[in-house]
């Protein structure tokens, strides 16, 4: 059972997790709080179909370093290896 970590982090399971995983407590809690993070079984748009704009505030979120000079096919390949 995972612990309550209050109003502020909506899956507090998933926020766990992330903590284990190393992540910082802001980027834990901002990935936890994404209503899209966390979707399985192909629910989430595929990166192909999202727009430049929904992939780099993606990127934005996962802080990826250069995000602001990549083209829709690098900001791909940088969400896919972050």
């Amino acid at each position: 059972m995972s612990k309550d970590h209050g109003p502020s982090i909506k899956n507090d399971e998933q926020y766990e997790e992330l903590r284990d995983k190393g992540m910082s407590k802001e980027k834990a809690a901002r990935i936890a709080n994404d209503p899209n993070s966390g979707e399985k079984g192909g629910k989430a748009d595929k990166y192909e179909e999202r727009t430049k704009e929904e992939l780099y505030e993606k990127a934005k979120e996962l802080d990826i370093e250069g995000r602001s000079e990549m083209t829709k096919d690098e900001l791909i390949k940088a969400l896919r290896n972050h």
